[in-house]
């Protein structure tokens, strides 16, 4: 896995790099030196660059780039945007002698545009000169031009990820020393494109987040060490036995969606637990599924315990949610069964919805438990609104998980994976595509399996959420996004599951 880090982050590593005797010019000639050598890898042979610098580091890491660029005998254009009166005087003596050299055309196909204007430091919307220059590199941009941006597009927040107004849409971008939250979250994630990491000389501490909880983003590597071997001389009992509970009358594809999710995620066996009526359903959906009828009518109530603890016995972890009807005795029920529950337990769907408003039910649980919010459903549990979590998620994820002490997986674009001490996972794979009723069953099915095969409930939840998303990219490339259902990613889990065994 990478680290994630904070703008205040990368600005205390650049403070320990200059205690460790590293100087700023230094780190901007390696930055600079990378940018450059980035830029003529995305132009053609004949391509020119346009570079845009700002005032600050960023425009210096621009400077550079600009003067390797001369000295490799490419054409050039450069800009100092608001003048170069407000250089450093070594910025001002090496801004001249490019100066000279620099010539006017309108970048097309084949040239790549330099974006060194604002890089980290912009906390508002650009304006004046920076806005105009913005507008100039997306109308190159949609002239063919390649955009390269240095560290991060001009105009994105670092934290947040968040876009001001206006802001640049990069073609690539070249981070300096680490990968930064906008890098990582949407929509900032799509503003940058294509990211690729430089070393300027920061430190490579294995630990540079100083009191801040971490955040780092999932890897390939992560899943190949976590995902459960197979042995030889197994049996289905050697993987695990999953308890959904889940579907109901009119809701069994959600049960069946769940159930296969967690077989195909390697569990043994899975068993849906629902009431008689939905039972055959979902067992027409799935026959590798079984079946465990919940005795009664209607939503679950508290009168279902036992049945429920009788359910549960022999199992390896627990699902509930996925296609459940609501009933008033759901929260008090969860109460119960999870203070007698010791393997552990995710609630996704409307076993979220049943706690929303009794989060104290969390606290009383015996195993240990995940969360699998989307962010309606977190907004539910939280108090809050679909469009302040989306604003802040990574804060929203990270505060639940930690004040709960609890697994959550914030669902959507970049799902997050928080941990109780804090930790938090991005997980870079999936598309728009998954954007589909079903999906999420499919994951709360995967998570449970791997739960199933005693896997922790911080890998289960980081392994599932990136072969999850991988599935989705799989049946994208079949299917395309617009097309994809939530069926294909059963078959696509299969695929990538023996890709990874290549």
């Amino acid at each position: 896995m990478k680290p994630v880090l904070t703008g205040s982050q990368i600005r205390r590593l650049e403070r320990g790099a200059v205690a460790n005797g590293v100087s700023i010019p230094t780190l901007m000639e390696n930055a600079g030196s990378a940018l450059a050598e980035r830029a003529l890898h995305f132009a053609s042979p004949e391509g020119r660059f346009a570079i845009l610098c700002g005032r600050g580091n960023n425009g210096g890491d621009g400077l550079v780039a600009a003067r390797k660029l001369a000295e490799a005998g490419r054409r050039f254009q450069l800009e100092v945007i608001g003048g170069k009166e407000k250089l450093a005087a070594e910025a001002v003596r090496l801004y001249e002698s490019l100066a000279r050299a620099s010539s006017d055309f309108s970048p097309g196909p084949g040239d790549v545009v330099v974006d060194a204007l604002l890089g980290t430091g912009v906390n508002r919307n650009p304006e004046g000169d920076y806005a105009q220059a913005i507008g100039r590199i997306d109308a190159w941009r949609r002239a063919g031009a390649w955009v390269l941006s240095a560290d991060l597009p001009s105009g994105l927040d670092t934290d947040s990820g968040r876009p001001y107004e206006p802001c640049v849409w990069a073609d690539a971008t070249l981070a300096f020393g680490h990968l930064k939250l906008a890098h990582v979250l949407e929509p900032g994630a799509s503003r940058c494109r294509v990211v690729q990491c430089a070393d300027i000389g920061l430190p490579a501490s294995s630990s540079p987040f100083g009191e801040d909880s971490p955040t780092f983003l999932l890897e390939l590597s992560d899943v190949l060490e976590w995902f459960p071997k197979r042995q030889a001389d197994s049996h289905k009992g050697t993987y695990g036995h999953a308890l959904i509970v889940a579907g109901s009358p009119g809701r069994t594809g959600a049960a069946a969606l769940c159930g296969m999710g967690a077989l195909r995620a390697g569990a043994g066996l899975a068993s849906i637990a629902c009431r008689p009526e939905a039972i055959n359903s979902v067992l027409a959906h799935a026959p590798e599924l079984m079946g465990l009828p919940l005795p009664g009518r209607g939503g679950l109530a508290v009168s279902d315990l036992g049945a429920l603890c009788s359910a549960a016995e022999g199992k390896q972890a627990v699902v509930i949610g996925p296609g459940i009807d609501r009933g008033e005795e759901t929260a008090e029920l969860l109460r119960l069964f999870l203070a007698q529950l010791s393997v552990p337990c995710l609630l996704d769907a409307d076993g979220l919805n049943a706690v929303a408003r009794h989060l104290d039910v969390l606290s009383s649980a015996k195993g240990p438990l995940i969360l699998t919010p989307h962010p309606g459903e977190m907004a539910r549990l939280i108090g809050s609104t679909s469009t302040q979590v989306q604003r802040e998620r990574l804060a929203v994820a990270r505060s639940l998980a930690t004040s709960r002490k609890l697994v959550v997986v914030l669902k959507g674009a970049r799902t997050l994976v928080a941990l109780p001490d804090g930790t938090v996972f991005v997980n870079p794979t999936g598309n728009a595509g998954m954007a589909t009723a079903g999906t999420g069953d499919v994951l709360a099915g995967i998570c449970g399996g791997l739960l199933a095969q005693k896997l922790a409930p911080a890998r289960s939840a980081a392994v599932a959420v990136y072969a999850h998303g991988r599935a989705g990219d799989i049946a994208a490339q079949r299917v395309g996004q617009a097309g994809l259902v939530a069926s294909d990613l059963l078959t696509a889990l299969g695929e990538q599951w023996r890709r990874l065994e290549r």
